[in-house]
C-alpha cells in the first residue's frame, strides 16, 4: 500500500499554527513512508471562502517548505462528482429527500431539549413522502440504526460510537451545494487517501464519514486525530495569545525552520531532543507517538529555537531574510555596509529578524537620539579628553580596518593610562547611541569612518552641553 495523506484547509481565513502542525504531521508521515502528500482546498463554503485566504494558505505552505505531490485541488471544481455520488446514495436507499421546514426543525429541537433528549432529526421525511417531489428540500444520509461504528485511531486507539447517537445528517443543502461530511468522504475515496491526520475537533465527524464510506462500499482511511493546541493559560490558542497565523510569524521575524521544529514538538517527542532538522523529523517522526493530551504553545520556547537557528544559519541565508525587515524600517541595505557582515556581527544578539533589523539600523543611518541612561552614564564631561583623542586617532587612519581601529583605541587608552573599556564604552555610545553593540572594532568598521567621526562630534557637543549645565 502506498501511503497517501492530505491537508485539507478551508480558505476562510489565514493558515493558523494548528493547521500548520496538521500539515506538517501529514507531510512527515507521507515522506517517511515514501508516500504522497496531497493539498486539497475545501472551498464549498461559498460565502466565506476567499481568494485571499487561498493565497495565504499557499504562501504559508511555500514558506514552510511543505511541498505537495498533488494539488491544490479545489472542491468547487468537483460539484458534478458530488452530485453523482449523492444520486447513487439516493438510488441505493442510503439517502432521502427531506422537506421539513425550519419551523418544524426548530420545534422538534426545542421539544427534544425540553425532554432532555439529544437533539437529532427524527426521520420524518423517511416515513412521510412529500406531495410535490420538486418542492425545496435537502438530501439527508440515512444513517444505520443500531450497532456501533468503530474508529481505529492511531493516536487514541479504538473508539466506538453508537449509531443511535448519530443523526441523519444533511449531505446536500436546499441550494444544491454539498456539505462537508459528504465532500470530504468523496474526496478521500477518489484520491485514495490512506491516512487522515487532522485535528481532534473532527473526531465526531469520523463515525458519520465511516458510515457514508461503507454505504459506498469503500474502505475507510486510517484516522489520527491530533489534540488541540492551547495557549499558555490553558485555553484554546487564539489571537489573544499572540500571533497564530503562520505568515504573521514570518512578519515577526521567525525562521520557517524554527517554526517547523517547534510545531513538531507540540505533542510529539524523541526523548529529550529539542533540535530537529527536516531530515531528522522525517526519519524519527511517527504519528503513533503523538500524545493524546493537548499541547501548550510557549512563545518563549519558540524564540529560543529561533535564536538557535539564526545563530547556526549561513549568514547569507539570514541576510536574504533580514533585508525585507530593514526595508520596513525605511532602510535600503545596499546603501551601507555589506549586509552579510552585519549579520555576522549581530547573529548571536537577536531572537528574531525583526529584533536584528531594529538593532542594526545604526549601521545604515544616524540614530535619532542617545539612549538617555547610556548617555548619562558614559558621555560625562570626564570622558571629553578621551573622546577628543580617539577622534583624532580615528581621523588619522588612512586604511579603515578593524586592526587599525583596534590599534587606535588601544594607543589612546595607553596614552591616558586607562583600561581600554574606559575609551571603548563612551566611544560605543557616541557611535551607536546606546550601550550595547557588537565588538567595538567591527562596529566602527561597519559604520564607516565618516559616520563615526560625525557621531563622535555629536557626542562631544552633548558632553559640552552637560559640562556647561554642571558649571552653571
Amino acid at each position: 500500500m502506498t501511503v497517501r495523506t492530505r491537508f485539507a484547509p478551508s480558505p476562510t481565513g489565514y493558515l493558523h499554527v494548528g493547521g500548520a502542525r496538521t500539515a506538517l504531521f501529514s507531510w512527515l508521515y507521507a515522506r517517511k513512508h515514501g508516500g504522497q502528500f496531497v493539498l486539497r482546498i475545501e472551498d464549498t463554503d461559498l460565502e466565506r471562502s476567499t481568494a485571499e485566504s487561498v493565497n495565504a494558505i499557499l504562501e504559508g505552505m511555500t514558506w514552510m517548505g511543505l511541498d505537495y505531490d498533488e494539488g491544490p485541488i479545489f472542491q468547487t471544481d468537483r460539484f458534478e462528482r458530488y452530485n453523482e455520488i449523492i444520486q447513487q446514495l439516493l438510488d441505493d436507499g442510503h439517502a432521502y429527500k427531506c422537506y421539513c421546514s425550519k419551523d418544524r426543525l426548530d420545534e422538534l429541537r426545542e421539544t427534544q431539549m425540553a425532554n432532555k433528549v439529544k437533539p437529532r432529526y427524527d426521520g420524518h421525511c423517511l416515513k412521510n413522502k412529500a406531495e410535490d417531489a420538486d418542492a425545496p428540500h435537502v438530501i439527508r444520509f440515512r444513517n444505520p440504526v443500531g450497532g456501533d461504528v468503530v474508529v481505529n485511531d492511531l493516536i487514541r486507539g479504538k473508539i466506538a460510537f453508537s449509531n443511535d447517537e448519530l443523526d441523519d445528517l444533511i449531505i446536500r443543502r436546499t441550494d444544491g451545494s454539498p456539505t462537508y461530511n459528504l465532500t470530504v468522504v468523496v474526496d478521500d475515496m477518489d484520491m485514495n487517501i490512506t491516512h487522515v491526520i487532522r485535528g481532534d475537533d473532527h473526531l465526531n465527524n469520523a463515525p458519520r464519514q465511516v458510515n457514508i464510506l461503507k454505504a459506498l462500499a469503500a474502505e475507510p482511511p486510517i484516522y489520527a486525530h491530533v489534540p488541540m493546541i492551547l495557549g499558555d493559560d490553558g485555553s484554546r490558542l487564539s489571537k489573544r495569545h499572540g500571533a497564530v497565523s503562520v505568515m504573521q510569524y514570518r512578519e515577526e521575524g521567525f525562521l520557517p525552520e524554527a517554526l517547523l521544529n517547534y510545531l513538531v514538538r507540540l505533542g510529539w517527542s524523541n526523548g529529550d531532543q529539542e533540535i530537529f532538522s527536516i531530515d531528522e523529523m522525517t526519519s524519527l517522526f511517527d504519528i503513533d507517538d503523538v500524545n493524546k493530551a493537548p499541547s501548550s504553545f510557549n512563545t518563549e520556547k519558540l524564540e529560543w529555537l529561533n535564536q538557535h537557528y539564526i545563530k547556526e544559519a549561513d549568514p547569507e541565508h539570514i541576510a536574504n531574510l533580514l533585508a525585507p525587515h530593514l526595508g520596513k524600517l525605511g532602510i535600503d541595505p545596499t546603501q551601507g555596509p555589506d549586509l552579510i557582515k552585519v549579520v555576522e556581527a549581530q547573529q548571536e544578539r537577536a531572537n528574531t529578524l525583526v529584533e536584528m533589523a531594529d538593532i542594526s539600523t545604526f549601521f545604515y543611518e544616524d540614530y535619532k537620539e542617545f539612549d538617555e541612561k547610556a548617555a548619562k552614564k558614559n558621555l560625562r564631561p570626564v570622558a571629553a579628553e578621551a573622546m577628543k583623542k580617539i577622534r583624532e586617532a580615528l581621523a588619522g587612519i588612512e586604511t579603515w580596518s578593524e586592526d587599525a581601529i583596534h590599534s587606535a583605541i588601544d594607543d589612546v587608552a595607553a596614552a591616558l593610562e586607562v583600561k581600554m573599556g574606559k575609551v571603548a564604552q563612551p566611544l560605543r555610545v557616541a557611535v551607536v547611541g546606546r550601550a550595547a553593540s557588537p565588538g567595538i572594532d567591527i562596529t566602527l568598521f561597519l559604520v564607516g569612518q565618516e559616520a563615526c567621526l560625525r557621531r563622535i562630534d555629536r557626542a562631544l557637543a552633548y558632553i559640552e552641553v552637560r559640562a556647561n549645565e554642571t558649571a552653571s
